[in-house]
């Protein structure tokens, strides 16, 4: 009777599993609580989790789009910003502020966004978190993309953050229940006003 050969595991990070995914979303929640967005590389969630870099952008694409998954975020900036920039210049104030109050119109996609915001507003891991990826992945391209000051767009999205916060945190009535596109009809000509060159 002759003995079956065991085979042996390669040595080396572990290949993609079902389970790959959602091993790297945790190494990725755990880098980022520890060192915030901008000191978080992918090679360092690859680690954590156990596996090639090349998994986590095979599943990610990039550091950004593994933050925006850890995060719950409804959308993924590098993916909508083409659109909200690539129409008329006139109309940016308005495609911006539509397309916030839409994105998380429904509760499932406003959970996430306003668990984030309560957060950073007691922690200051999570604000430095925030900052990092907010000024990274969408006010310093939005400003390079219109060719504004930065400043000219951090206002702007103050003016919509502190809208936000009103609507679904602090729920302050008539707001929280104002129809979007009374909003946008309120908001946009601020935002464009911000936002022109």
């Amino acid at each position: 009777m002759t003995e079956r050969a065991t085979p042996k595991r390669r040595p080396g990070r572990r290949p993609g599993t079902a389970d790959t995914r959602g091993a790297v979303l945790a190494a990725a929640r755990k880098i980022f609580a520890e060192k915030g967005y901008d000191k978080a590389t992918v090679r360092g969630i690859a680690a954590e989790a156990g596996v090639d870099p090349a998994l986590v952008h095979h599943y990610f694409a990039s550091k950004e789009g593994v933050f925006v998954a850890a995060m719950q975020f409804p959308v993924n900036p590098a993916a909508v910003l083409p659109t909200i920039l690539g129409g008329p210049p006139e109309q940016i104030g308005e495609r911006l502020v539509r397309f916030l109050l839409t994105m998380i119109s429904t509760p499932e996609a406003r959970e996430p966004i306003v668990a984030l915001l309560r957060t950073a507003m007691v922690n200051e891991q999570a604000v430095d978190m925030l900052r990092e990826f907010i000024t990274e992945a969408i006010l310093t391209r939005v400003a390079e993309a219109l060719c504004i000051p930065p400043i000219r767009m951090e206002v702007a999205f103050a003016q919509m953050f502190g809208v936000l916060m009103m609507r679904y945190i602090v729920k302050l009535e008539p707001l929280a229940s104002a129809d979007t596109e009374e909003l946008v009809e309120i908001l946009a000509p601020t935002l464009q006003r911000y936002l022109s060159a």
